[in-house]
């Protein structure tokens, strides 16, 4: 990954993305040779030299300071999320050519602890590819139930929930609302992207991505980013039916860039019934009175009721 090209190409898209009259400048009329504003009119804005923008926008100058960087932010409107990105753009363009070693991820004994205490919510620990890097009896009924459960103790071998999201029908059709599950999807691989750009397997990730999904690389070009901490979703399970579902976002403090999803209902709907039910439908079976899915089947037939 190119990193100065990087921090140029999210200057120049989010510029793009602007017209004279959202930051209150004049708009006359005129037929504009590019898209939203202009170098001058966002330097101007950013109260630094054109020359100097034009400089930082096609990577000549490495050393924007964090007062610049604030002010181009403010110039552009973004928000808390996307001024910290433009700041680790920033910062791995300042490092050159030095490279972090990045360990290998993997779920210690008080993240997989974590998930058990969350009983029969589902919940999924996440790398900062979006690696499976573990999940409990339920978030891998809920996520990816058509998988092997063992599968995210195997580094070679982990699913990838950007991968599953994109290239799993299985994981698409679970989704209702998929093009809105796939944006916060790329906007997290576009953070990441800004924070690890010495991982080689985040770039692997994104390139194949690119070369396997149109939708994906259409969406990547946007060039937004998203971290949320809490998302409702409606899905659609294949055992249980339609659900909606809030997914909340814990950050593994003393993990960087590993976070745990967990997945919850509103108290007496109709979609916590169904979460309890995948639940009782994916207990080990000596737990059970019957097949799992003679089980499920039943209990599904009440809730249409």
């Amino acid at each position: 990954m190119n990193k100065t090209v990087r921090l140029g190409e999210f200057l120049q898209i989010r510029r793009s993305l602007l017209q004279p009259a959202d930051v209150g400048l004049p708009d006359f009329g005129e037929r504009r040779r590019v898209p939203g504003l202009r170098r001058d009119e966002l330097a101007q804005l950013a109260g630094v030299s054109l020359s100097y923008y034009t400089r930082l926008e096609q990577g000549v100058s490495l050393n924007a300071s964090p007062e610049v960087l604030d002010a181009l932010a403010r110039a552009l409107g973004l928000d808390e999320v996307e001024q910290a990105h433009l700041h680790d753009l920033a910062h791995a363009t300042r490092r050159g050519s030095k490279r972090r070693r990045l360990a290998p991820e993997h779920a210690d004994d008080a993240t997989r602890q974590l998930l058990g205490a969350f009983g029969d919510a589902p919940a999924v620990a996440l790398g900062r590819r979006s690696d499976v890097l573990a999940w409990n009896r339920t978030g891998h009924a809920l996520f990816a139930g058509h998988l092997d459960s063992h599968i995210p103790d195997q580094p070679d071998r982990r699913p990838n929930m950007a991968r599953l999201v994109f290239l799993d029908a299985h994981t698409r059709d679970l989704f209702v609302d998929w093009p809105r599950k796939a944006r916060a999807v790329v906007g997290k691989l576009r953070l990441a992207a800004g924070q690890y750009p010495d991982d080689p397997m985040l770039a692997v990730l994104i390139g194949e991505l690119a070369m396997k999904s149109t939708e994906f690389a259409t969406m990547w070009s946007e060039n937004l980013v998203r971290n949320w901490d809490i998302a409702d979703y409606r899905m659609r399970h294949p055992l249980v039916g339609q659900m909606h579902l809030n997914l909340q976002t814990l950050t593994i403090p003393q993990e960087s860039g590993q976070r745990i999803v967990v997945a919850t209902a509103e108290a007496g709907s109709s979609s916590q019934a169904a979460l309890h039910l995948l639940a009782q439908a994916s207990a080990p079976v000596d737990r059970q009175a019957g097949p799992s899915s003679e089980t499920a089947g039943s209990a599904r037939a009440e809730l249409d009721v």
